[in-house]
């Protein structure tokens, strides 16, 4: 049970802050083509950037609690990894159904004072992630307590500029004694 608590609590966080708007294209490589919708015209810009706004706008997605629009920015078999304490979760599907278990639980949850860093096919996401725990969480009664944890989230993305893995570091036996959260004794 704690496994899936983190898992879901990874997963969650996979996704959370800023904004962007990404347009794909056809040729794909390590440029793609962008609209700059101020100026009225095409910029070419590098790889890392393009992946660097694919992550931003996901993460500006789910500060909105939208997760539906956080993962199409993902592959349709993206494989969270998480912390690597645990067996991944494939699948864009399986991902949508723990956020939003974890978004009914913890309604008011985002992320702040996020910092990116891209090289490449990898993003690097750093943030604050809050939020108070509002709703019953599998079998556990919330508390109304809030939690506030800094946490990493890796991601690859692949030509396309779609998000392929996630791997994070962050504390969640941190966040769960904040909100005073005890899984349930097997």
């Amino acid at each position: 049970m704690k496994k899936s608590l983190v898992l879901v609590a990874a997963t969650t966080i996979l996704f959370a802050a800023c904004e962007s708007n990404v347009n794909k294209t056809a040729e794909g490589g390590t440029e793609a083509k962008m609209n700059d919708t101020t100026a009225g015209t095409a910029t070419s810009e590098s790889k890392s950037e393009r992946n660097k706004k694919a992550v931003m706008a996901s993460y500006d997605a789910m500060n909105s609690h939208n997760v539906n629009d956080a993962l199409k920015y993902c592959t349709a078999d993206v494989v969270d990894y998480g912390d690597g304490s645990m067996p991944p979760v494939k699948g864009r599907d399986s991902i949508a159904k723990m956020i939003n278990g974890w978004m009914t639980a913890f309604p008011d949850n985002k992320a702040e004072n996020v910092k990116y860093i891209a090289d490449g096919d990898w993003v690097a996401v750093w943030a604050d992630q809050t939020g108070t725990w509002k709703g019953d969480f599998m079998g556990m009664k919330a508390t109304n307590k809030s939690y506030k944890v800094k946490d990493v989230d890796i991601f690859k993305l692949n030509d396309e500029g779609l998000i392929t893995e996630h791997h994070n570091v962050q504390s969640p036996n941190t966040m769960m004694s904040q909100v005073g959260m005890h899984m349930p004794k097997k």
